[in-house]
């Protein structure tokens, strides 16, 4: 791979995303921006082409923060630098994995030193190394929830914070934030997207002619990286020089009255809650004044801003996709412009009679001023407007005409389901509503989440252990106690312990892990009537709404006719799932042995990839399994298959009707899980349910949301 970077001003097309980088480039304040994109689209290529054109900064030598020597940290951890030199260099890029730790972004202290020698050994972080820089988190919508949140916090204040066991350390962490998700693995919460200022949606151009002209490109900075960006060098200054020529102009660009009242505006006319979306618009407006080479904000900027500060913030659940009307946003910026100067009344003149008379045939005589034929407006009188057209074509004129068999006269038919029955048309889900909450029993050690217990990096401390590696949360209660035993044979004379390594306990924390949710989802004729189905759909979207809030993984199998499909590989995308769901068919027979089956493989598969990922199978079904005259036996057979494996199951059982033969209780009781309705998959009134109803074998904790 070769250390010369592809070119910034070599991309082709993605006006918004560059247009994005470039105002954070000029007033890192904006809060940074969010790329949004499917793969594949040079996100990663333009953010990292970036860099390359942020002007180089002065730093303090030595010091490993970047202080800058005009204003340098007062509580800089490696101490107030008088009289140290300066040093020169090119702004970092920083970029960060996916698998980082907290400790590898804020750093480490070394807690042995401190307890033992009394000194703060400690090593600066991934923030540190960005500061004044660029921070580069690549599909950010993977990283864990309070790994965001801890950078997002930084960006905000300009500061990191680390406190370990009462010694506390604080450094300037001032960065240009940016991070790229393909939303198709995940979306990111609308919390965390918030605390983004920016958001660039960006997707490949369907024109040949431009896909020609980035292949080209590519293969040419391919064959010769170094040739390839001397053709670009002359631009790259240009912009480069553009940049800060427009950070020095940023401090004089006034934000008038009318552009604040016209944002604040629109920020309320979109119901964008809080106020942040008020103030990243303001300093993003100023940005773009500053750009164009502007002392004054006007209302082209406003709606710029707009464009890229409110779209992610117009989310109101998790299934939104983000958006902005540009009708609404053009009406907006129109009715609180500023209101034209009223012109001077002219000296009173004396009135001159038209030629012709005071009737005479001037501008609008003989044109009708109350809504008559001629001012193009509904002629009551005569012939009125036309029928609606749903009442054409009826005798009556009341309805309209049923429509005709096609050619043939033969009577249209919907499509044939596999296994020969009719398929019934997809119809929709039911409102989404607040589900209870199903646990995997015991403790797992997955990724850090919301739903069932686990030993993970928050939580409340539950032991100690000897350290596992470096150690990083101290348990000092048990390392004192591991301590005090040998204080006489160390030859303790003062008041300090003498602490060796063995001595050292380390917190065990027990907080909550994410799961794999799988549904297996009964999409057969047994299931079609159009209510049941509605409200079935329903319930497996409410279920997919907690799955998000809970930052689960999840998959969808549905069987019918005579096989199973995947219709959802396991993924972090609800999104997905909900689409799937709402296209969902029904029609043919009931292959439910096949549905668990595939589950099972599905379950396997998954389980080499995350073993530490424990899965909760949600089973949605009446029970019910057709095909073969033993259909319901091998049903158990594979229901078994999964019990003997120790998959957490919960069956949501769909029967309805006033004889019920219990089917999917049977099948719960081959799962070894428990089975709900979907009455009873509601939260409220859940307390009873659980306190009646709590199988003794069940792999599944359930309790109250």
């Amino acid at each position: 791979m070769s250390d010369v970077r592809y070119p910034f001003t070599a991309i082709v097309g993605m006006a918004d995303l560059r247009l994005g980088l470039l105002l954070n480039a000029v007033s890192p304040a904006v809060g940074g921006v969010l790329v949004r994109g499917e793969k594949g689209t040079a996100k990663s290529t333009m953010v990292r082409a970036l860099a390359g054109l942020l002007p180089s900064i002065d730093t303090v030598d030595g010091c490993r923060f970047a202080c800058d020597p005009a204003a340098p940290d007062a509580q800089c951890p490696d101490g107030t630098h008088e009289g140290a030199g300066t040093a020169g260099r090119p702004a970092r890029l920083v970029e960060l994995p996916v698998g980082v730790t907290e400790d590898r972004i804020v750093g480490s202290l070394d807690l042995e030193r401190a307890l033992a020698e009394g000194v703060k050994a400690y090593e600066p972080g991934l923030l540190a190394r960005a500061h004044r820089g660029v921070l580069y988190i690549d599909e950010v919508n993977l990283l864990q929830d309070h790994v965001v949140d801890l950078l997002l916090d930084a960006a905000a204040m300009g500061r990191s914070y680390v406190e370990r066991e009462g010694v506390s350390v604080r450094h300037a962490a001032r960065f240009l934030l940016v991070g790229t998700m393909n939303p198709e693995e995940g979306e990111l919460r609308p919390q965390l997207l918030d605390r983004f200022g920016l958001t660039v949606e960006i997707a490949a151009t369907r024109e040949p002619a431009e896909r020609a002209e980035v292949v080209r490109r590519r293969l040419a900075y391919d064959a010769d990286p170094a040739g390839f960006a001397a053709r670009f060098a002359a631009d790259e200054e240009a912009l480069a020089g553009r940049i800060e020529a427009a950070r020095k102009l940023l401090p004089e660009v006034e934000l008038t009255d009318t552009a604040l009242r016209q944002l604040t505006a629109v920020c309320a006319a979109f119901e964008v809650d809080g106020l942040r979306a008020d103030i990243v618009m303001a300093r993003t407006a100023v940005a773009l004044a500053a750009w164009a080479g502007r002392t004054e904000v006007l209302e082209e900027d406003v709606r710029k801003a707009a464009q890229l500060a409110l779209p992610h913030r117009r989310r109101r659940n998790p299934f939104d996709a983000p958006g902005l009307d540009e009708e609404q946003l053009d009406r907006t910026l129109e009715e609180h412009a500023a209101p034209e100067e009223p012109e001077q009344p002219a000296e009173p003149a004396e009135p001159e009679e038209p030629e012709g008379g005071p009737e005479g045939d001037g501008p609008g005589d003989g044109g009708s001023q109350d809504g008559g034929p001629d001012d193009g407006g509904p002629d009551n009188g005569g012939g009125g407007a036309p029928a609606p057209a749903d009442t054409q074509g009826a005798p009556d004129g009341s309805a309209a005409a049923e429509p005709e068999a096609p050619a043939g006269g033969e009577p249209a038919v919907p499509p044939q389901a596999p296994g020969g029955a009719r398929e019934t048309a997809p119809v929709a889900a039911g409102d989404p509503y607040r589900t209870r909450l199903f646990k995997v029993d015991g403790t797992g050690k997955g990724a850090q989440g919301r739903r069932s217990p686990a030993e993970t990096d928050g939580g409340h401390t539950i032991r100690a252990r000897r350290p596992q590696g470096r150690l990083a949360r101290l348990h000092l209660s048990a390392t004192l106690q591991a301590a005090a035993p040998h204080q006489a044979a160390r030859g303790r004379s003062a008041r300090a312990l003498v602490l060796h390594k063995d001595d050292f306990r380390e917190q065990v924390r027990q907080g909550r892990e994410s799961n794999l949710v799988l549904f297996v989802v009964d999409a057969s004729g047994s299931m079609a009537a159009r209510q049941r189905m509605t409200a079935v759909k329903g319930a497996v979207l409410s279920l997919l709404m907690d799955a998000y809030q809970r930052r689960d993984k999840i998959g969808m199998i549905t069987f019918r006719g005579a096989t199973a499909e995947l219709a959802l590989p396991p993924t972090s995308s609800v999104e997905v799932g909900a689409a799937r769901l709402e296209t969902l068919p029904t029609g043919g027979r009931t292959p439910l042995a096949a549905g668990l089956l595939r589950a099972h493989e599905v379950l396997r598969v998954e389980r080499m990839r995350d073993p530490h990922r424990r899965p909760l199978l949600v089973v949605v079904t009446d029970g019910r399994a057709t095909g073969s005259r033993d259909a319901v036996a091998q049903s158990h057979r594979a229901a078994g298959l999964l019990a003997a494996q120790g998959v957490a199951s919960v069956v949501l059982d769909c029967e309805a009707g006033p004889v019920r033969l219990g089917l999917a209780r049977t099948l719960a009781g081959q799962l070894g899980a428990s089975a709900v309705t979907l009455d009873e998959l509601r939260a409220e009134g859940v307390a009873s349910l659980v306190r009646d109803n709590r199988p003794t074998s069940s792999p599944i904790a359930r309790k109250a949301a």
